[in-house]
């Protein structure tokens, strides 16, 4: 039998248990094909309740145990992740149009955050504090009680287990919204791993919904932590309603990133890297890099190698051959990306490569001459589309590489890395990469970004993940009870 078997969540939703969900159930659609791959319950808000209920009790439960068994339990999703991998990147594939090697590094970093997210319930959770008073004084990190977790199709696994592995891990319960696009990748992967590994029933719920499930979460008055990966757009309203309920909110929304190619760069070696940057899940990830910046006198080679690349990259279904870029997600994105495109052209822009496409399949495409107000550069495409600017001089190279509402990443190329690392401190993002490209993430680092990329870093490592998910108390006892003028 399978591990992800059908019969076991086909047209369910997961709350502990598995069950119908309130508003029925909905297909699971492969981009490639357009076939169904099976069903899954739709939660509604009654469903939403009935988890969060379920978690509120749960969690007293989950965070009394041993911080031993809570360990325990982390290893061993960590363990199913990397024993059913080759099951879970066949899905990761088929649902969301990944590349193998893409799905590779997803369940590879899910088994990570697991396993690193094992050391936080050991990890020292607070400190002795001086008093002036004849007095124990001491501060405590306690679980946040229940975190509430909406995430994206586009890194479905990767950006839920994220926010999901350390929460659990520190004693919180977590009820999960996933993308309905990828609700299998994102939702019901994690219900099974979690449920095989030994996780107590009611724990971490998951309910694919719509927009209305998100927003009452979000609003929810016993759900204290939330948890959004998603569009700029989108954060800003769950910020909002959060920030209502007085909630700690953590938003890691889009991004506009630039690679700067100073003139001494290894052309060929940072062109491979940048169409990495651009065309990477085809351009569906916060990360992309979404603006090309190129010193004039490399400015030319730079944009006929890139188109060079991108006319010989495949294209095409994943699951039946070898190809660089799959389908996007829907025919909504895809339109949504050909429309920058297109109006990017009108205002001036030349189209060195691709701006063509079959079906959900989007050639890797490169624009020339770019305006800086047109609206491929001037804002996300979430594409396969590399816009690419001269600059003459570096000042001018930081300016350009700033001026954007998003400060997510950077990426630099030189061959003086002194040089490097002076240019990303004078550029506002949370991340930088001096001879990389933008798109780069690991379990143990701090993410996060600037301005409209979010409210600072949020995941990552053992300090940012406790200050994420727990509270602080502070504690105080005395021998004798404190004498007053009353």
């Amino acid at each position: 039998m399978a591990f992800l078997d059908e019969a076991r969540w086909q047209g369910k939703i997961f709350d502990g248990r598995w069950r119908a969900g309130g508003a029925g159930e909905t297909k699971v659609v492969e981009p490639a094909t357009g076939g169904t791959l099976g069903s899954v319950g739709v939660a509604d808000v009654g469903d939403l309740a009935d988890a969060v209920a379920a978690a509120v009790d749960g969690q007293r439960r989950w965070a009394s145990l041993p911080h031993t068994e809570r360990a325990a339990v982390l290893r061993r999703a960590g363990a199913l992740w990397e024993r059913h991998a080759d099951e879970i990147e066949t899905w990761l594939m088929r649902e969301s149009g990944s590349l193998r090697a893409k799905a590779q590094l997803e369940t590879h970093i899910a088994a990570q955050e697991c396993y690193q997210s094992a050391a936080l319930p050991a990890h020292p959770l607070g400190e002795v504090i001086p008093s002036e008073a004849p007095r124990w004084s001491y501060s405590k990190r306690v679980p946040a009680g229940v975190v509430g977790v909406i995430s994206p199709f586009n890194f479905p696994l990767v950006l839920t287990i994220r926010s999901v592995a350390p929460a659990l891990a520190l004693g919180n319960a977590v009820v999960l919204k996933p993308d309905p696009r990828t609700a299998v990748s994102g939702g019901v992967t994690l219900a099974r791993v979690f449920e095989e590994a030994g996780l107590p029933e009611g724990v971490l719920s998951v309910l694919p919904g719509g927009a209305e499930v998100g927003g009452a979460l979000v609003d929810e008055p016993r759900v204290p932590v939330i948890s959004f990966t998603g569009s700029t757009a989108a954060g800003r309203a769950v910020g909002a309603a959060a920030s209502r309920r007085l909630k700690k909110v953590h938003l890691e929304l889009g991004g506009n990133s630039a690679i700067i190619v100073l003139e001494d760069a290894d052309l060929e070696a940072t062109v491979s890297a940048g169409a990495a940057g651009s065309f990477l899940h085809q351009g569906q990830v916060c990360m992309t890099t979404g603006r090309h910046l190129v010193h004039e006198s490399r400015y030319d080679e730079y944009v006929a190698k890139l188109a060079a690349k991108a006319d010989a990259l495949p294209v095409g279904d994943p699951m039946t051959g070898q190809v660089a870029l799959g389908p996007i997600i829907d025919r909504n994105q895809l339109d949504r990306i050909h429309a920058l495109v297109t109006a990017s052209v009108e205002a001036g822009a030349r189209l060195a490569a691709g701006g063509t496409h079959e079906g959900l399949f989007y050639r890797p495409t490169v624009l020339a001459d770019v305006p800086t107000t047109a609206p491929a550069y001037a804002h996300e495409v979430f594409g396969p589309v590399a816009p690419v600017v001269p600059f003459s001089t570096v000042p001018e190279a930081v300016a350009l590489a700033a001026d954007s509402e998003y400060g997510l990443s950077l990426g630099i190329f030189t061959r003086d890395v002194g040089k490097g690392l002076e240019l990303a401190e004078a550029v506002p993002t949370g991340i930088a990469h001096v001879n990389d490209q933008t798109v780069g993430d690991e379990p143990n680092i701090p993410f996060g970004g600037f301005g409209a990329s979010g409210n600072g870093t949020r995941f990552g490592g053992l300090a940012h993940n406790i200050d994420a998910f727990t509270e602080t108390r502070w504690i105080t006892a005395r021998r004798d009870v404190a004498g007053y003028p009353f």
